[in-house]
């Protein structure tokens, strides 16, 4: 069996691959022994095979999770594997591919996969790599994790705070929506610290509805300031403090994970301003463009004067080390975004 988890909304993509995890650990291989891992983007054709191809004493179904195989520089993997896929008997196999860097474009009124390079932006896939994507998106079990509208997303906070035995007015959820944005997993984080702040020092199991003043009270914000803050001093050569920025999100309680992504999505939104101002374009056309926040549209536009396009590029490459190392059990994320600051 083939699952295929993609879309630009990795949080829940990731929370499906989690949760498919689990029902095999608990249905299937209670001790993990048919458990493989592959870092797709490092991968080879050869490497992807063995990992599906042996099978294990201990358990009746294998789960190998394949990760980004869309980043992969190897196109012998995107020639070979859609025949392989096809001719090998997987029916015992569990093949999950899990994919970050495909996202849906809507081209003349009809939805197209592209890739998001290293350097954050969109390529359209070429023949080879297509094939693959297309094999892969015809299989029963294939998701597309879009990212969602205000309203799809205000409906998702609500059903997610009840999964995790809470209780959210509508007018919360839109106002948690609002202030955070997309970003799932800040999302997820505020979600936390607001049920447990309902919890503290109740006397009963009655669950307590969080309301729009509990999230108005609570909530950051999408880290704008922050991460703005963060850029300044790295724009500005001020690795102490910029390192010392860093420290004070992580003393708050955010995750490795959770402060990789904001880096992410600032530079990506930084890069792709950077071309757009290099390419002529005015601040209206920008903002038609890009529809961005006009807060984040201004900040932005303001930060990216002090990068060149060569040096956006290089960090977003950084970052994607940065990611794949973590992944791989290599180096954890606090550090390498420590590392990635000191040497910039």
């Amino acid at each position: 069996m083939i699952v295929f988890l993609y879309g630009e909304d990795n949080f829940r993509s990731r929370v499906k691959l989690n949760e498919l995890k689990d029902k095999y650990f608990k249905e299937v291989d209670k001790l993990g022994s048919g458990l493989k891992v592959v870092a797709g983007a490092k991968a080879t054709f050869f490497d992807i095979t063995s990992a599906i191809s042996p099978a294990s004493l201990l358990s009746k179904k294998r789960l190998i999770v394949i990760e980004d195989i869309f980043a992969s520089k190897d196109q012998t993997i995107f020639e070979k594997l859609p025949g392989y896929l096809k001719k090998k008997e997987l029916s015992d196999n569990i093949i999950i591919f899990w994919e970050s860097n495909i996202k849906m474009k809507k081209i003349k009124s009809v939805l197209s996969p592209f890739l998001i390079d290293a350097s954050g932006q969109d390529k359209p896939l070429n023949k080879k790599v297509a094939d693959l994507f297309k094999f892969l998106a015809k299989q029963k079990y294939a998701y597309n994790f879009n990212s969602l509208s205000h309203t799809e997303l205000a409906n998702w906070v609500r059903k997610e705070v009840a999964s995790r035995g809470g209780k959210i007015s509508v007018e919360a959820a839109a106002v948690l929506v609002g202030l955070v944005g997309s970003d799932g997993w800040q999302i997820s984080q505020e979600i936390d610290k607001l049920l447990s702040f309902k919890a503290a020092g109740k006397l009963t199991e009655a669950l307590l509805e969080i309301s729009a003043v509990d999230v108005k009270n609570l909530t950051r914000g999408n880290f704008s300031d922050n991460i703005f803050a963060l850029t300044d001093a790295l724009s500005a050569k001020n690795k102490a403090l910029a390192i010392k920025l860093l420290a004070e999100q992580i003393e708050a309680g955010l995750e490795g994970p959770y402060l990789l992504n904001m880096f992410v999505r600032q530079f990506r939104i930084l890069l792709q301003l950077r071309q757009a101002v290099d390419s002529g374009l005015s601040p209206r056309q920008i903002a038609t463009q890009m529809k961005l926040h006009p807060f984040v549209l201004q900040k932005g536009l303001e930060q990216a004067k002090n990068f060149n396009l060569t040096a956006l590029k290089n960090i977003f490459s950084q970052l994607a080390k940065v990611d794949y190392l973590a992944k791989s059990g290599q180096q954890d994320y606090i550090t390498g975004l420590n590392i990635l600051i000191a040497r910039m």
